[in-house]
């Protein structure tokens, strides 16, 4: 287990997302038919995210655990020769299927009234409406989880000294002084070409944390596109500690 922390931080994630989000995640990352979902590629990319999750000694919540373990039995049962399945025995990821289409209606209900939210508070003004905001917007948790993932992936340095310690906190520290001077940067420009693995992780953790605490905003332009940070306006002149 990577050692990292000086002072136990618990990094929760900026919004609740659960396995059905991730799953959906994929779906449309992968441009996938939701009634034809490739079961063996879809568990394999599930299961990554889970180790992607480990990695960050992040808590995965039990219910993660469960889906992957559907996954896994669903795979099982499509991989079974067809002469050894019943005949009349229904597609094992129908009941999966029928879960996440009734999951995404709730969740397309539920960004309808946001919208409808934005235009009634754009009609009745409060000085509170900004506070309301998502400060994710229609940022998905797993999109950070997928930027970081093509940045592990890139060749680490041949040669690195590591310090004696990464604090999280210096690292917070180091984004908000960055974002003071611009007006918002990429998700790349959080880590340098030189960044240890370690050094990456932090950086992560303490993203995730100033997230969670709404110091900055994370946020996309197109679906799928290049992720953006900056600063939230009442968090300008404000420090960390």
């Amino acid at each position: 287990m990577l050692k990292y922390l000086v002072m136990i931080i618990q990094v929760a994630l900026p919004v609740f997302e659960g396995p059905l989000d991730l799953l959906l995640h994929l779906i449309k990352q992968n441009k996938i038919d939701i009634y034809d979902i490739p079961i063996a590629l879809i568990t394999k990319q599930y299961l990554e995210y889970l180790e992607l999750m480990k990695e960050l000694d992040l808590e995965i919540a039990s219910e993660f655990l469960v889906m992957a373990a559907t996954l896994i039995y669903i795979k099982s049962k499509m991989l079974l020769p067809k002469q050894e399945q019943p005949e009349e025995e229904e597609d094992p990821r129908k009941e999966l299927v029928e879960q996440l289409i009734e999951y995404e209606k709730i969740k397309e209900a539920s960004q309808l009234l946001k919208e409808r939210y934005k235009i009634w508070s754009k009609a009745f003004s409060r000085n509170t409406s900004k506070e309301q905001e998502l400060f994710l917007e229609e940022l998905s948790i797993f999109d950070l989880f997928q930027a970081l993932r093509k940045i592990l992936d890139k060749p680490q340095p041949k040669i690195y000294i590591p310090k004696e310690t990464i604090k999280i906190e210096e690292k917070i520290e180091q984004i908000l002084n960055i974002l003071k001077f611009k007006k918002s940067i990429t998700f790349q420009e959080l880590f340098s070409p030189d960044c240890s693995k370690l050094e990456i992780i932090v950086t992560f953790l303490a993203l995730l944390e100033l997230l969670r605490l709404k110091f900055v905003k994370a946020f996309q332009k197109n679906p799928f596109g290049e992720i953006l940070i900056k600063l939230e306006e009442e968090n300008e002149d404000r420090d960390y500690i």
